[in-house]
């Protein structure tokens, strides 16, 4: 977090925590490249699984009500 706030350099936050300052970098770089799939379109993505899921069953109801209209006509 404290290289992406961008208050101290990689060099004081490695010195601070005991590490590398290529190592800060690297973090640095995947956590920015990690953001957009944590706070992207994850809301948009399970929306869309949502309404999937929504017509599947919507779908498995129609073929239901289908086949229980069919067995009432035989009775």
């Amino acid at each position: 977090m404290a290289a992406l706030k961008g208050h101290q350099t990689a060099n004081g936050i490695a010195s601070e925590f005991g590490v590398h300052a290529g190592q800060v970098n690297c973090w640095e770089k995947e956590a920015i490249e990690a953001l957009p799939s944590v706070f992207g379109n994850t809301q948009s993505k399970r929306e869309k699984e949502i309404e999937n899921e929504r017509d599947r069953l919507y779908q498995q109801i129609g073929k239901l009500q289908v086949e229980a209209d069919r067995l009432g006509h035989l009775l």
